[in-house]
């Protein structure tokens, strides 16, 4: 009897001292500008985005890529706009991805933390220390 109580004893602390396992970032997220709502899915072994919707596509279905760097890409309609590519990682923390900002029609490094069950943090930076952070917010 006093081994089995030692041994409940022992399970809980060893389940209280233990980090609580990371939240899953794949779902749909609520941007902090312009109304956008990023679909977060698994790619493979990679995290990947994509944005369903904004202001911009709000106002005009059909809204276009139209900041792109890359003229060949310009035609390319927001919705379904791939964002987030290539990241790796986890549980808490994928490194070695790409962020894709349609607003200045850039690709940056990034990096995607998750602070809870319901709030990322997305970085992307030309070069460290030249970086932006944005919080987003689970949606569901």
């Amino acid at each position: 009897m006093k081994t089995k109580i030692l041994m409940a004893a022992a399970t809980l602390a060893a389940a209280l001292a233990s980090p609580a396992l990371a939240a899953d970032p794949t779902g749909l997220w609520q941007t902090p500008t312009n109304g956008g709502q990023v679909r977060i899915a698994r790619c493979g072994q990679a995290l990947c985005g994509t944005l369903v919707t904004s202001n911009h596509i709000r106002a005009d279905a059909n809204a276009r890529d139209e900041h792109n760097r890359n003229a060949e890409l310009r035609g390319r309609t927001l919705r379904n706009l791939p964002m987030l590519t290539g990241f790796t990682g986890g549980p808490t923390e994928w490194r070695g991805g790409s962020v894709y900002n349609p607003a200045d029609g850039g690709t940056y490094r990034g990096t995607i933390t998750m602070q809870n069950d319901n709030t990322l943090r997305l970085r992307g930076c030309i070069v460290a220390p030249l970086c932006k952070t944005q919080t987003w917010t689970r949606i569901q």
